[in-house]
């Protein structure tokens, strides 16, 4: 055999056959979905801030109305760490706290 007298190609990976096209990616949707996420976190955020204010009033006010002994500590706990968290701007550890008394209270 002579060199050469095999002929081979390879159709390139990256090119469609002719006459068709590959679809767009939807870059420009992703990147107003994006946008659009963070427009609204800042929203979130107060959102959680505000109720963590009124979760940390809440257990304030049950406090005040001289709970049973057993609800006496869970509440005093929760109070702490929800104000403690309230401080260092963790709003979801706070909302945790708050929805542990909110259970204690059987609200």
């Amino acid at each position: 055999m002579k060199a050469g007298a095999f002929s081979c190609t390879v159709a390139p990976l990256l090119r469609p056959p002719s006459g068709a096209t590959l679809p767009r990616r939807g870059g420009r949707g992703l990147a107003l979905g994006l946008f659009a996420l963070l427009l609204t976190t800042p929203a979130l955020a107060a959102d959680d801030a505000a109720s963590c204010a009124a979760g940390i009033t809440m257990i304030r006010d049950a406090l005040a109305a001289n709970p049973s002994e057993t609800a006496l500590p869970k509440l005093k706990k929760a109070l702490r760490v929800a104000e403690r968290e309230q401080k260092e701007g963790e709003f979801d550890e706070c909302l945790d706290a708050v929805a542990d008394a909110r259970k204690v209270l059987g609200r």
